[in-house]
């Protein structure tokens, strides 16, 4: 069973494309949140990750993986696969 994953994004952010077109890529199904306008998404956003102040956030399963760059850091690495199987 795949992992559930979750995308926090906001408009125009390019980071946020780069993110979501990996995992696009690789045929993952993902909620995303837009956050642009704050509201209660980007208060969840805040309180599963606390320290992060950008977007986007990423969480597969219970795992906070951080951003674009981390989720192409796991991919590079060949871990990616394995944490979206859960």
């Amino acid at each position: 069973m795949a992992a559930k994953v979750d995308i926090y994004t906001k408009f125009g952010c390019g980071y946020c494309s780069r993110a979501k077109s990996l995992l696009d890529k690789k045929g993952v199904d993902y909620n995303e949140y837009d956050i642009t306008m704050g509201g209660e998404k980007r208060d969840e956003m805040q309180e599963r990750a606390p320290t992060a102040r950008t977007v986007p956030q990423i969480f597969i399963g219970d795992s906070h993986v951080g951003g674009s760059d981390e989720l192409a850091a796991l991919e590079r690495e060949g871990k990616l696969d394995a944490m979206l199987e859960g």
